[in-house]
């Protein structure tokens, strides 16, 4: 029996993965759609927020840029990303995202193929200072 079906998921409707820095949803998943191939998200980073550096060791990351200005390392090296940019992140390569703007920013990402298991699927490579309750109160308007 498929399991998959369309779907629309609400970005508000699903819990944010903070544990890297910014507001990170992963929303079109194999949870929520049944998708076998990959999975599709948005992140939301405040003006000086960062997402940690990590690695992929079984996807590919693509990235699309809404709103904002960010700068990614890729393997330690700065790039600029500007709205209406795309980025493209082979297996294995160390990226870390930081908002350098003074709005928030917002990207579009989607990983593929899927890790054997999710936990196998992000390698930390530094750990992200934690929020205060203060900063993570804070809601995301879309």
């Amino acid at each position: 029996m498929n399991e998959q079906h369309a779907g629309i998921v609400d970005f508000r409707a699903v819990a944010p993965n903070r544990r890297r820095g910014g507001d990170v949803r992963a929303v079109l998943t194999p949870t929520t759609v049944g998708s076998t191939s990959g999975f599709m998200g948005m992140a939301v980073v405040r003006p000086g927020e960062r997402i940690g550096e990590h690695y992929h060791p079984y996807s590919e990351e693509f990235v699309y840029i809404v709103a904002g200005d960010l700068e990614v390392d890729l393997d330690g090296e700065p790039h600029p990303l500007r709205v209406d940019q795309g980025l493209f992140i082979p297996k294995n390569v160390r990226h870390r995202f930081r908002n350098v703007g003074d709005t928030e920013a917002r990207l579009v990402f989607h990983l593929g193929p899927l890790a054997p298991r999710p936990e196998l699927g992000h390698v930390d490579t530094e750990e992200t200072p934690q929020e205060t309750p203060q900063d993570a109160s804070a809601e995301v308007v879309s």
